[in-house]
């Protein structure tokens, strides 16, 4: 594996640290259990699906904290009823970080067929939304352009 070093780019830089952080973290994650999808399906919004084969509503668990979205899931005790020949549906705890942008919220989850939909939206408060600054200044009146041409004249 590559070994990236980003302290010449940090030299410089005041308040990148939790760039560097996310850098490091991704770096060293390698899991690939659950797969899972990202889309963007709309200007704002997006979904996550995750493949959770084996899993229930009360078998997952999904928190989203500090820019953060956790998604866990862990396998109830039982025992299955016959003899196990092969497994190859995993159904093993996991545990999936997500980190989220600035301003992105989850709107909601759903479990259906196998697969877990979390959505995703942007919401950016009105107050950090680019807004329009009126220009404030006084208009010219007939009665000061009409006086200032009798001067000059």
């Amino acid at each position: 594996m590559n070994a990236f070093d980003f302290a010449p780019l940090f030299r410089t830089a005041i308040g990148f640290d939790r760039l560097a952080h996310l850098v490091d973290a991704a770096a060293a994650s390698d899991a690939s259990y659950p797969p899972y999808n990202i889309e963007k399906t709309g200007e704002d919004s997006y979904r996550l699906t995750m493949a959770v084969a084996g899993f229930g509503p009360d078998d997952i668990e999904i928190t989203a904290k500090d820019n953060t979205l956790l998604v866990s899931g862990r396998v109830n005790g039982e025992a299955p009823k016959a003899e196990l020949l092969y497994r190859g549906i995993a159904g093993r705890a996991f545990e999936r970080r997500f980190v989220l942008a600035d301003h992105i919220v989850v709107e909601g989850a759903d479990l259906r067929n196998g697969l877990l939909h979390v959505g995703l939206k942007r919401v950016v408060p009105e107050a950090l939304k680019p807004r329009r600054i009126a220009i404030a200044g006084q208009a010219p009146t007939l009665a000061n352009d009409s006086a200032a041409a009798v001067k000059a004249a």
